[in-house]
């Protein structure tokens, strides 16, 4: 085990290279000011250094809102003032106090999106987690499929895909006419509810035809769970606890 001073105080940390390319990215994106004691206990539970882009995160932001907040990363959380996303150690239920015996059994949850995707990190066995993909590895539980995909990407790469402007191909299929303008119109804590639902026949015809509205990110998780149970090709495991 780590002690926390020596995750922190690094050569090279991240953080300025991160700052960098959030600064120039032509992706909009919202740094959300972090929550200090939620970002070390996030970093010490995770075992990882201010090196890594996962440890800036957590260390530096409060979490990141892309795309006008279809897209959320997590980060040190910033949930107690308005517009705040709840910690990396929230969203993942991390011990409220170290314990080193303690991993997220199937991976690690990193973001979400408005319409109920989650990006997450794979553990130490995916396939036993019913994941694909390699140890380490970024996956996508997509909610039109109700299904994981692969993403063949680590998490540095993955943070650097998100500002790259390729969320515009990935998404296609998933966004209709007007959908920034309803995503930036949402709380932090609010997604998009879409009927008939995205996996359905009906809304694989065509998205414009759908209604939606804004439901609490909560909802939509714990729903997209339970059509993935019902509808899908397999359970999908933990989703995140937002």
């Amino acid at each position: 085990m780590r002690e926390i001073d020596e995750l922190v105080q690094v050569d090279d940390p991240a953080w300025p290279e991160l700052e960098e390319a959030l600064g120039g990215s032509t992706v909009p994106v919202r740094i959300l000011p972090a929550d200090a004691g939620d970002g070390t206990r996030s970093l010490l539970q995770m075992q990882v250094t201010a090196r890594s882009v996962l440890g800036a995160l957590a260390l530096h932001t409060g979490g990141l809102l892309l795309d006008d907040g279809w897209v959320r990363v997590f980060g040190g959380g910033s949930a107690a003032g308005p517009g705040g996303l709840p910690s990396l150690a929230q969203v993942n239920r991390f011990p409220a106090d170290f314990d080193p015996a303690w991993h997220p059994g199937t991976g690690l949850v990193v973001g979400h999106d408005v319409v109920g995707g989650v990006f997450a990190l794979n553990g130490g066995d995916p396939a036993a987690a019913g994941r694909p993909g390699a140890p380490g590895q970024m996956t996508y539980f997509a909610p039109d499929t109700l299904a994981w995909e692969a993403m063949e990407m680590g998490h540095s790469g993955w943070f650097f895909w998100l500002l790259s402007g390729q969320l515009e191909t990935f998404y296609d299929g998933l966004r209709w006419p007007g959908w920034r303008e309803e995503a930036a119109a949402l709380s932090s804590a609010e997604g998009i509810s879409v009927y008939p639902f995205l996996w359905s026949k009906e809304a694989h015809a065509g998205l414009a035809a759908t209604t939606r509205r804004p439901a609490p990110m909560r909802e939509i998780i714990e729903a997209t769970t339970d059509f993935a149970r019902t509808m899908g090709p397999a359970d999908p495991g933990f989703l995140g606890d937002v």
